[in-house]
């Protein structure tokens, strides 16, 4: 058991780890009592080193559209791009709250729609891209719920797909980081998630402008993505993570009472992290020295392989965790072509199983030829 101290307005507060999670101690909460519920998390494992009421069932405002977001970009998985148009509905451009004042009939790219999701966290937006993937609100609302039952988001129920207030609507802290861990999986959401300002063109040339309503991504270093939320039933909600070096964490906060304190808590937690852990380089995404995967069939008895990814492992610094890999390997028959999986890497932290990433032929082994086999015959009858 070892403690671990913070400093947080002016005020020396002290937690306790266990087993690599950091727990508040008794009487300690270095977010005072400015807001309801809380989460700092590794991006990658998923490893909690801060919770406050994180599984607590609360309303969490326009958070909810990380989910709208998530949905969003794995239909680019499914054909979407984002020059397609998408025409907009009566019942899109009639949403109340934050909006970019679509036009009904309105058709707009649907990356621009996305993008205003992004920034200015607009309601109507969100209606007009759920109504293009799902076929109405409700049946993306069912796809949202669907979602967060497979990210294991047990304390979840949406109700809508931007976060207005409607009875039976709720989330935790917890669940909030899941679904932004996986939102930030996809490359293409940077596209829009780091833009400050930018503008909603209309048609006739009416213009809405826009402004990031995360302000971290000005102010915080390494802050590339998040999305505040806000409502007088929720209070001031903000989820951010910011990226330095290889390492990248998440911070949630729920209902906390001013603007200010949600941004001040977001960013004493990110500190809290910077300051106490960091990503050890188990590997990086290049050719493994001294490992590769055998070939039967081919002129080439083996090929080099690289692990599809970089392996990071998550560590308070200072420890003197255990860490290994090992390579699961099976020989191919030809032909092997390169950036096909051939394997596995497995990567262990204290003999837990924390990564485990494709392995990849790095180059490609063509399967032999008549005369290739009838030679390799000879050789082999030589010997």
């Amino acid at each position: 058991m070892k403690k671990v101290l913070l400093l947080f307005f002016c005020c020396l507060l002290a937690f306790t780890a266990f087993g690599g999670v950091t727990v508040m101690a008794a009487g300690s909460d270095p977010l005072g009592s400015g807001c309801k519920a809380a989460y700092l998390c590794d991006w990658r494992s998923g490893e909690a080193v801060y919770e406050k009421n994180s599984t607590q069932h609360l309303p969490i405002a326009s958070m909810c559209k990380i989910m709208t977001l998530l949905l969003c970009f794995e239909e680019f998985d499914k054909g979407l791009t984002a020059d397609e148009g998408i025409a907009v509905s009566e019942n899109a451009s009639g949403m109340g709250g934050s909006q970019v004042f679509l036009e009904a009939g309105g058709v707009y790219p649907a990356g621009e729609l996305i993008k205003s999701i992004c920034i200015a966290s607009a309601n109507d937006s969100c209606v007009a891209m759920a109504e293009r993937i799902a076929g109405s609100e409700e049946l993306f609302v069912r796809r949202m719920n669907g979602r967060a039952k497979e990210l294991g988001m047990a304390d979840t129920v949406f109700v809508n797909c931007t976060g207005l207030p409607e009875a039976g609507q709720y989330s935790c802290a917890k669940d909030v980081a899941a679904m932004l861990a996986a939102l930030l999986r996809h490359k293409e959401y940077y596209t829009y998630s780091k833009i400050w300002m930018d503008e909603m063109q209309h048609e006739g040339g009416r213009v809405t402008e826009m402004a990031n309503t995360n302000k971290l991504i000005r102010s915080y270093q390494g802050c590339d993505a998040g999305k505040t939320g806000y409502t007088s039933e929720a209070g001031f909600c903000l989820a951010a993570s910011a990226l330095r070096g290889n390492m990248r964490v998440i911070a949630v906060v729920i209902g906390a009472d001013s603007s200010k304190t949600r941004f001040d808590g977001v960013r004493t937690l990110l500190d809290y992290a910077f300051a106490n852990f960091t990503c050890k380089t188990v590997l990086e995404p290049e050719v493994m020295s001294g490992v590769a995967c055998g070939v039967r069939g081919s002129k080439k008895k083996s090929v080099a392989v690289r692990p599809a990814e970089g392996c990071y492992v998550f560590c308070g610094k200072g420890d003197e965790d255990e860490i290994f890999y090992e390579t699961e390997l099976q020989e191919r028959r030809a032909p092997v072509l390169a950036g096909e999986e051939v394997g596995r890497v497995v990567v262990y932290k204290n003999n837990v199983e924390v990564a485990n990433v494709p392995l990849l032929a790095n180059e490609s082994a063509e399967k032999s030829g008549y005369f290739d086999s009838v030679r390799e015959i000879a050789q082999n009858w030589a010997v």
